[in-house]
């Protein structure tokens, strides 16, 4: 589990083909102070088993199914990604409850720089954007954020300095592609209650007669 804070931005140092997948090897220097073999860590939002660590870098292995449902397929090497090792007992939650199981990949559509923050607007798959609302949380490349608005296919987040310089996301421009992961909650409720609201919908009398 993870919190969507991230501690460290790493460098894909090799990406090598293996049977049923890829191979990646990143640089973290951070991260390898308590990293073992069988360890998990967040890449851009993506759960990982550490499979090697060195000096300086980890190992990885992501297969199909991640390489169809997250953009792992696309990094080469060089590229910066963002970093975060699974939450502790004792840890603070300072963004919210995270898997690292991407949900789908986002695409960017606007990237407007504001006074004090930076705006994106990111087009989703229609089934994510069901489980989005304004002051919710989703996980962009496993970056903790709240939404600002939601529309018919895409929302909107902001950034404040601190996150950017941190991040990856200062580096992506219109037309990048992001992994998504929608809230956990919010997800577990819309499983509980679809069936009971494919026709009517989800209104306050409609929650009264299911108890709530």
């Amino acid at each position: 589990m993870f919190t969507g804070i991230v501690r460290e931005r790493g460098e894909i140092l090799k990406v090598e083909r293996i049977p049923g997948g890829l191979r990646l090897k990143v640089r973290s220097p951070k991260n390898l102070q308590a990293m073992r073999w069988g360890d998990s860590i967040a890449v851009n939002g993506v759960c990982q088993t550490v499979v090697a660590v060195d000096s300086d870098s980890f190992s990885t292995e992501a297969m199909e199914q991640t390489l169809r449902q997250t953009t792992v397929a696309e990094w080469k090497v060089g590229d910066l990604v963002n970093l975060e090792s699974p939450l502790g007992p004792d840890d603070l939650l300072g963004g919210h409850l995270v898997t690292g199981h991407v949900d789908g990949v986002g695409l960017i559509g606007a990237k407007v720089r504001r006074a004090g923050d930076v705006f994106f607007r990111i087009k989703a798959p229609r089934e994510l954007i069901a489980q989005v609302f304004e002051r919710g949380s989703i996980a962009v490349d496993g970056i903790s954020l709240t939404v600002v608005t939601v529309q018919e296919d895409q929302f909107s987040v902001a950034l404040i300095p601190h996150t950017l310089k941190e991040t990856t996301l200062q580096l992506k421009e219109v037309g990048d592609r992001v992994n998504l992961e929608t809230d956990m909650i919010v997800k577990a409720v819309q499983r509980l209650l679809g069936p009971y609201l494919m026709d009517r919908g989800l209104t306050r009398e409609r929650l009264k007669e299911l108890g709530f």
